[in-house]
């Protein structure tokens, strides 16, 4: 089956051979966009979140099938410099397996709120899982991002 999408600003066509699969498996396997992380394939974690028209998604949980013609923002398109600058400047980067998600999910943040509070920090980090920073200066680093890009 031949699909066309909106990836990152590009149109591609990608390839699949069966309809459940993932857009987290075309995204990796298929198109060798490896930005997105696999982790635990059933929405738990939240290292493979792309925006899917403007909303984030776990995209390990999409079917390819259903995205024809729509838009995928992964953490290639979808982060501003001053989010990825603020996650280094903070130390919130450890081992990188959930940043990518944790990335788009902060400039999806950021996109609708301009100086979010801790909770609403939180709320937004919810299905994102770290197992290496806690989740302070992840928080410091939204908080960073949020001052530079005022």
């Amino acid at each position: 089956m031949e699909l066309k999408l909106h990836i990152d600003g590009e149109n591609v066509t990608a390839q699949i051979d069966r309809p459940g699969e993932s857009l987290l498996q075309t995204l990796r396997d298929r198109l060798g966009r490896t930005g997105s992380k696999n982790a635990c394939e059933q929405g738990e974690c939240g290292s493979c979140t792309v925006l899917l028209d403007g909303d984030p998604v776990c995209a390990c949980l999409v079917p390819t099938a259903g995205c024809e013609g729509r838009d995928v923002k992964t953490v290639v398109g979808a982060v501003p410099k001053p989010v990825r600058d603020a996650f280094v400047a903070c130390g919130a980067v450890q081992c990188g397996f959930c940043t990518p998600g944790l990335l788009v999910s902060v400039a999806d943040l950021l996109a609708r709120e301009d100086d979010p509070s801790d909770p609403q920090i939180r709320e937004a980090l919810a299905g994102n899982l770290c197992r290496c920073t806690g989740y302070e200066k992840i928080i410091d680093a939204v908080h960073h991002a949020a001052e530079a890009s005022r």
